[in-house]
């Protein structure tokens, strides 16, 4: 008997879990240094998932760039897709090495500078920017919509992403130990007084 109720409240108990406690059995994700745009770029709008599949979010982050910047990929892959949708172009990469199904990560807008099937390395040019298509908050000229995706699953593109590619370590100021590196005696010839009463 007690087994049986065990069996019957295991199940109800891994629905209570939320999805995201739970172990990921689609695979790993890769991680990199590599930004899709410039070195670091400004978040101007960030990742906002739906508390829906249907309801209002932001389902990837918007990252300040001008118009004409190489869009990069950030893991190493295969275009998966490379043309327009609804009237922006669009690339989409599918990532190497992350389970299954494969992560997908896509960029916009981009005028694509490779085709569907193409295989791509961390780091290789997608294409650049294109006018702005209105996905943009209005305070910023131009911008990148990057995202993530497994199956029909929208993740966030920051995640894949290093620590330090997200956060830049502070300045650090050393401590300095020992003679200094040039003495005044030594910009002088030997002997000099500075002060004598």
């Amino acid at each position: 008997m007690r087994t049986l109720l065990s069996v019957m409240i295991l199940p109800v108990l891994l629905l209570l879990v939320p999805a995201s406690a739970r172990a990921d059995p689609a695979g790993p994700s890769p991680t990199s240094n590599i930004w899709p745009v410039g070195e670091r770029p400004a978040i101007v709008r960030d990742w906002s998932p739906p508390a829906s599949p249907y309801g209002p979010g932001h389902r990837g982050v918007d990252l300040a760039a001008p118009i004409g910047a190489p869009v990069r990929t950030v893991a190493a892959g295969r275009v998966s897709f490379a043309g327009q949708v609804a009237g922006r172009g669009v690339v989409t990469v599918e990532l190497d090495g992350s389970g299954a199904p494969p992560l997908r990560t896509s960029y916009e807008p981009v005028a694509a500078s490779v085709r569907k099937g193409d295989p791509v390395a961390a780091g290789a040019t997608l294409g650049t920017l294109e006018l702005p298509t209105g996905h943009c908050p209005p305070a910023t000229p131009s911008c990148l919509h990057w995202g993530l995706r497994r199956a029909t699953a929208y993740l966030n593109p920051l995640t894949l992403l290093t620590p330090t590619a997200r956060h830049p370590a502070p300045p650090r100021l050393l401590p300095l130990w020992g003679p200094l590196p040039l003495a005044f005696g030594q910009r002088f010839s030997p002997g000099y007084a500075f002060w004598s009463p």
